[in-house]
């Protein structure tokens, strides 16, 4: 009888992490897009801040699956294509359907990141770093685009 579990070893930490770290990598890739369609509009400098703190959030996420002994994802896979493709059609309908799009796409990282935490099987120092790193900046990325949103 097998008694090894999930809390045990890091492989469900790993393949819960890089579920979130192909979040993070289309969340930049869907940034990318809005910032081309933002060129020279106030909002711009601010999108590309976002774009770079989900960077920073992904090379947290494939560190921290290095670590554990996995390998991190290298791409969004089909939800990062079907994300750009919400995007897009955001931005041909203009401003602010761009950014509530961007903010659908936070929410919806925000609510992923909360299933993590909520997880039995995810290692405690996984959900530490979602604490402590991951969920502020997502926050604070929500909070910017709705003051974006008012601004347009």
């Amino acid at each position: 009888m097998n008694t090894t579990t999930s809390t045990d070893t890091p492989d469900h930490c790993i393949k819960i992490c890089n579920q979130l770290l192909r979040g993070e990598l289309s969340a930049m890739e869907t940034y990318g897009q809005a910032i081309e369609k933002y060129a020279g509009h106030p909002a711009e400098d601010s999108l590309r801040e976002i774009r770079s703190e989900h960077s920073k959030s992904a090379g947290r996420l494939s560190a921290n699956v290095r670590e554990m002994g996995g390998e991190p994802e290298k791409d969004s896979g089909p939800w990062g294509v079907f994300a750009t493709a919400v995007q897009g059609t955001a931005n041909l309908f203009g401003p602010g359907s761009a950014l509530e799009s961007l903010k659908k796409g936070e929410q919806a990282g925000h609510k992923d990141y909360l299933e993590a935490l909520l997880d039995d099987e995810v290692m405690e120092s996984c959900k530490n770093m979602i604490r402590d790193e991951l969920l502020p900046r997502l926050m604070n990325h929500i909070a910017t685009l709705e003051n974006l949103a008012q601004a347009v």
